[in-house]
């Protein structure tokens, strides 16, 4: 299933994960990739339930069910690995070399292959082998300590900062770089990806600030974490919330002005007048609704901007002009990004309706010519509903 964008042509094998590898494979996928994902038989490709339709991270490749403890499951894995460029794998260390699909076993098939490893502590140190999600990984970096108020506890960014911040996308763009050296070199190597790698190395303009003396290690006090009462969230009449943030001087004089309280603001260059300037913000934007101030301050040098929900982001109306949010069959969901002149990333297939939907046709679609055998044999599963379309005349 090749895709139209930048990476038309290359070819990815998935052994299906959650979270954070299947987000590096739907973006390749979204940029072109021809990613195909190896699913296991009678395991669900979430923890919890979930509508298949809505399962966006398995978007724009096909599901193959192969059973890799099968010999010839095994084998047909192998053969896929022998005609990718990149191989992704979110499993604890030794798990892949366990199953036979470790990266000396497959870089002795495919001498070329990118061999992408998605883990959160990594693949070596203390606690490589060790359970974990997302909030713990940010936690040993310093990430989580940093985000929350003055005096409360640290806030939990959703996965965002972890998961895919330091996660995936580290990951993609190893990836990216292997593969762009090894068409040079026709060498692939290893891409350890590890989220508390990633978290730490995104945290680089905090840690460099910290180093210097220019940011403290209490949350909730410095310039860009709700220390500065001009880079915050304010509640407005309604229960509404406004992000604030002019940093800049003449941005600031411009929201002063537009707040009409030019002369009644205490001075944003002395932090002991912060609570006051705080204050005062505060109940100026208690006076009107979220929907009134965004009219009076949005698209102005203010910089304020409504805090809008995951429902309400795809009606806004600079989002709704670039086409950020789009509904593809029936789902409304992220475009592709980023955005190319030439080569643009597309939508192509919607998320598989169920594991092993897609076996038959991707598998042959990848040069594998005995695929009736593999399903006699049940080294290759076919879902029940792809079984039954088949047999419809």
């Amino acid at each position: 299933m090749t895709g139209t964008g930048p990476l038309a042509g290359v070819r990815v094998v998935e052994l299906a994960g959650i979270g954070p590898a299947p987000f590096a494979c739907m973006l390749l996928a979204d940029l072109g990739a021809d990613v195909i994902r190896l699913d296991r038989p009678g395991v669900p490709p979430l923890p919890v339930p979930m509508p298949p339709e809505a399962d966006l991270l398995r978007r724009g490749r096909p599901s193959v069910v192969l059973d890799l403890k099968h010999p010839d499951g095994l084998a047909t894995a192998r053969r896929l690995v022998a005609r990718a460029d990149v191989l992704v794998e979110g499993y604890r260390p030794g798990v892949a070399e366990r199953l036979g699909l470790g990266p000396d076993d497959c870089l002795a098939i495919n001498p070329a292959l990118v061999y992408g490893r998605m883990t959160g502590w990594g693949q070596d140190g203390p606690l490589a082998h060790a359970a974990g999600h997302d909030i713990g990984y940010v936690a040993i970096t310093g990430a989580l300590g940093a985000i929350g108020r003055a005096g409360g506890p640290p806030q939990v960014p959703v996965n965002l900062v972890g998961d895919f911040g330091g996660g995936a996308l580290y990951l993609a763009v190893g990836v990216l770089a292997a593969l762009l050296e090894a068409r040079t070199s026709g060498r692939g190597q290893v891409v350890d990806a590890a989220i508390v790698d990633g978290t730490a190395h995104v945290s680089a303009l905090v840690v460099g600030l910290v180093s210097s003396g220019l940011w403290s290690d209490r949350r909730g006090t410095n310039l860009l974490d709700t220390g500065a009462p001009f880079y915050d969230v304010y509640e407005t009449s309604d229960g509404g919330w406004l992000a604030v943030g002019p940093l800049e001087q003449p941005f600031y004089a411009e929201l002063l002005r537009l707040l009409g309280i030019e002369d009644a603001a205490p001075d944003r260059l002395d932090p002991s007048q912060w609570p006051a300037l705080r204050a005062r913000l505060a109940a100026t934007f208690a006076t009107r609704t979220r929907d009134e101030w965004t009219a009076l301050l949005e698209g102005t040098d203010a910089c304020v901007e409504p805090v809008l929900s995951y429902a309400e982001a795809p009606h806004h109306p600079h989002l709704a002009a670039r086409g950020t949010y789009v509904e593809h069959h029936g789902v409304v969901q992220p475009a592709p990004a980023p955005r190319f002149s030439r080569t643009p990333g597309a939508l192509s297939t919607p998320p598989p309706r169920a594991s092993g939907v897609d076996t038959r046709r991707a598998l042959e679609a990848w040069g594998i010519d005995d695929v009736e055998a593999l399903l006699a044999s049940g080294a290759a599963v076919e879902a029940a509903e792809a079984v039954e379309a088949a047999d419809r005349p």
